[in-house]
């Protein structure tokens, strides 16, 4: 038994018990985190338009604002038309026009931007026409793709993306060091991941397109966002090891899995999701992505601007960070191997 417990303590170095440590805490996180963002979605200030005569629109944008906990986020606009536009424009989730002929009105959803939100603008509204003793007729205006049948290809597509950025970069920096040797080195292994970004982009632009026919939309504006994610995700795992060694694989796993999945507003839209969540799910890598995969998907590639600006915003501070580190402490990659001497004829 003394020999047991001698080989124990020389096989486990308190460094890998820290590790294994800190393994169990990032899987405890990761059940946190899911669960506790998706298990009980509630509406938060759900945009929710209402088109109607002067002399009705303000008792039903009241009655809109009096929905507990602040559910909803009445707005005033002019008519079904403008309603539609905003709805499109992704200046709104859903839209109550008036009918002063009838006793049915109706509701203007888009379940391409997440049919949770538009369940959750029906049965709002549905309720207050109750208590009013009209009716609601709702009507799609921005439909689901038939081969995206519960609006979730958009979202595991960019997960997809995701995966791929922080996998190449931990593979790259396990086979060739945590941190590159030199700045010429850095900058090759920056270039391997443009180029692996460049094909992973494409390759997922061209799995939901025409090979499963799961999103519409344009094929080249898909590639060219699945790159920056790819890259994105990459160029900051890099950064992580370069700062932190091999924890810096778990740190990225902590930001683009344990945080960014869940907040990304796939299965539940952004104003679903928790406070603690939807505080920062668009401005993560996972929710810019997801939200400029819809965008262009379903709604003509409009509100590209944040998305595209956040994902930038995180490639420039991955590669910065990474090139300081190597040109401040350079040689802390695998040196490169002596070059035998020539042998003489």
């Amino acid at each position: 038994m003394p020999g047991f417990v001698a080989e124990l303590k020389d096989a486990v170095s308190g460094r890998a018990a820290l590790l294994v440590f800190a393994t169990l805490l990032l899987q405890l996180g990761f059940v946190l985190s899911y669960v506790g963002a998706l298990h009980h979605p509630a509406p938060h200030r759900l945009s929710i338009g209402v088109a109607a005569p002067a002399q009705v629109q303000p008792k039903l944008l009241g009655a809109l604002a009096q929905v507990p906990n602040e559910a909803v986020k009445p707005v005033a606009v002019a008519s079904a038309a403008d309603a539609e536009s905003r709805i499109k424009d992704q200046k709104i989730y859903a839209a109550l026009v008036f009918d002063p002929s009838s006793s049915q009105d109706v509701l203007l959803v888009a379940n391409a931007r997440g049919p949770a939100a538009a369940v959750a603008a029906e049965s709002i509204v549905t309720s207050l026409e109750q208590t009013q003793s009209r009716t609601v007729q709702v009507r799609d205006v921005v439909p689901l793709a038939t081969g995206d049948a519960k609006g979730l290809s958009s979202f595991y597509l960019v997960i997809g993306w995701c995966v791929g950025g922080y996998l190449v970069a931990s593979i790259l920096g396990i086979s060739a060091g945590s941190r590159p040797a030199n700045l010429n080195r850095a900058v090759i292994r920056t270039g391997v991941l443009a180029l692996y970004s460049i094909g992973a982009g494409l390759g997922g632009a061209l799995i939901v397109g025409p090979i499963l026919g799961a999103l519409p939309g344009s094929i080249a504006g898909l590639w060219w966002v699945g790159s920056l994610v790819v890259f994105a995700v990459g160029t900051v795992t890099m950064a992580m090891e370069c700062l932190f060694d091999v924890v810096g694989i778990g740190l990225a796993v902590l930001v683009f899995v344990v945080l960014g999945n869940p907040s990304a507003g796939g299965v539940y839209p952004t104003p679903l999701m928790p406070p603690f969540w939807r505080a920062f799910g668009a401005w993560l890598p996972n929710g810019a992505g997801t939200d400029a995969t819809r965008s262009i998907a379903y709604f003509g590639a409009g509100n590209l601007l944040q998305p595209l600006l956040v994902l930038s915003a995180w490639t420039a501070v991955g590669l910065a960070v990474t090139m300081a580190a190597v040109i401040l402490r350079p040689r802390g990659g695998r040196p490169m191997a002596a070059t035998p001497p020539s042998v003489a004829a």
